[in-house]
C-alpha cells in the first residue's frame, strides 16, 4: 500500500480545521492522537461514526488521548454537518477538530485512500507523541468502525508503551486481563519487572516462551499524577488536589513501581515550569 505506514512519521502538514489552522506535529506533541478520516460530510455511516467519537470522547480524555477527524469537504460544511452529528448523538458535543480536505490533497499524504475505489477511505491512525504511526485501521466505505475495538487497541498500545514494549497483549485481550511477557525479556529480568510474578505455560516444546503476568491498570496520562506529586512535595497544600487522582491510585505492585517513575517525571515537569518542588 503506497504512502506512510506503521512506524512512519506523519508529515507535518499545515491543516485547516473547525478549530482553526495548525501544523499536525504541534497537535500531536506530548500526547497520543487518534486521527480518523471519512469519505464526506452529510453521509450516513460517517455521521454515525463521528457521533460515536463524540460519545466516547470522555474515554479518550481519561487516557490523555486527543481526537482529530478529517473529511473531504470544507470547514463551513463541517460546521454545518456537526449540527446533524450532535443531534444524532443525542447532545454529545463534537469537541475535537475536523480537518478540511475539499481538494483531496491531504488524504493521499496520510495514506487514507481506498485502493479499490481509489477514493477516501475510513482510515484510522493511532499516532504517538513522536508523530509516528503506531497502529492503522483501513475500512471500506461500506463498513463502519467499532469504537470499542479502537479503545481496546489503544489500551494495548498504551500498556505496551508504559512497559517499554516488554509486554504484549494476547488474542482478544481486554484491560485488566493478563498480558504476555516479551521473549526478549529473560526470566531473571521478568522477576524484577513483575514482582507480582508470572506463569509460564507448560507446552509440548518446553521452550517457556509463553509467560503471562497480571497487567497493571490501564495506563493514564501523567496529568492525573501531578496532584499526587503536590502531596509528595508540598505537604498539606497538596491535599487540596489529591482527590483528583485518588480514584486512580495504584492497585497492584507493578503500578506502584511505575508510580515512582511518573513522580520523577512530574518533578521534572514542575522544575521546567520554574516551580520549586524541594528535594523530595
Amino acid at each position: 500500500m503506497p504512502g506512510i505506514t506503521l512506524g512512519d512519521t506523519v508529515p507535518n502538514l499545515e491543516v485547516a480545521t473547525t478549530h482553526g489552522k495548525f501544523k499536525l506535529h504541534d497537535y500531536f506533541a506530548d500526547s497520543w492522537t487518534v486521527l480518523f478520516s471519512h469519505p464526506g460530510d452529510f453521509t450516513p455511516v460517517c455521521t454515525t461514526e463521528l457521533g460515536a467519537m463524540a460519545k466516547y470522547a470522555h474515554e479518550f480524555d481519561k487516557r490523555g488521548v486527543k481526537l482529530l477527524g478529517l473529511s473531504c469537504d470544507d470547514v463551513q460544511s463541517h460546521k454545518e454537518w456537526i449540527k446533524d452529528i450532535e443531534a444524532f448523538a443525542h447532545g454529545s458535543k463534537v469537541k475535537y477538530p475536523i480537518i478540511a480536505d475539499p481538494n483531496k490533497e491531504i488524504i493521499p499524504q496520510l495514506n487514507m485512500i481506498d485502493p479499490i475505489e481509489n477514493g477516501p477511505s475510513r482510515a484510522l491512525h493511532i499516532v504517538g507523541p513522536d508523530s509516528k504511526i503506531k497502529l492503522s485501521f483501513l475500512y471500506p466505505s461500506t463498513t463502519g468502525r467499532n469504537m470499542d475495538e479502537v479503545l481496546r487497541a489503544l489500551d494495548s498500545l498504551l500498556m505496551a508503551s508504559k512497559h517499554n514494549n516488554k509486554i504484549a497483549t494476547p488474542v482478544n485481550w481486554k484491560p485488566d486481563e493478563p498480558v504476555v511477557i516479551s521473549p526478549a525479556v529473560s526470566d531473571e529480568e521478568a522477576k524484577k519487572m513483575f514482582p507480582q510474578g508470572f506463569k509460564t505455560a507448560d507446552l509440548p516444546s518446553k521452550k517457556g516462551y509463553l509467560r503471562h503476568t497480571e497487567a497493571a491498570i490501564i495506563p493514564r496520562s501523567h496529568t492525573w499524577l501531578l496532584p499526587i506529586y503536590f502531596v509528595v512535595s508540598l505537604g498539606c497544600y497538596g491535599l487540596l488536589m489529591v482527590g483528583i487522582g485518588l480514584m486512580q491510585f495504584p492497585t497492584c505492585p507493578q503500578e506502584a513501581v511505575l508510580l515512582q517513575k511518573d513522580i520523577a517525571e512530574a518533578k521534572d515537569f514542575f522544575k521546567h515550569k520554574g516551580v520549586d518542588v524541594g528535594s523530595n
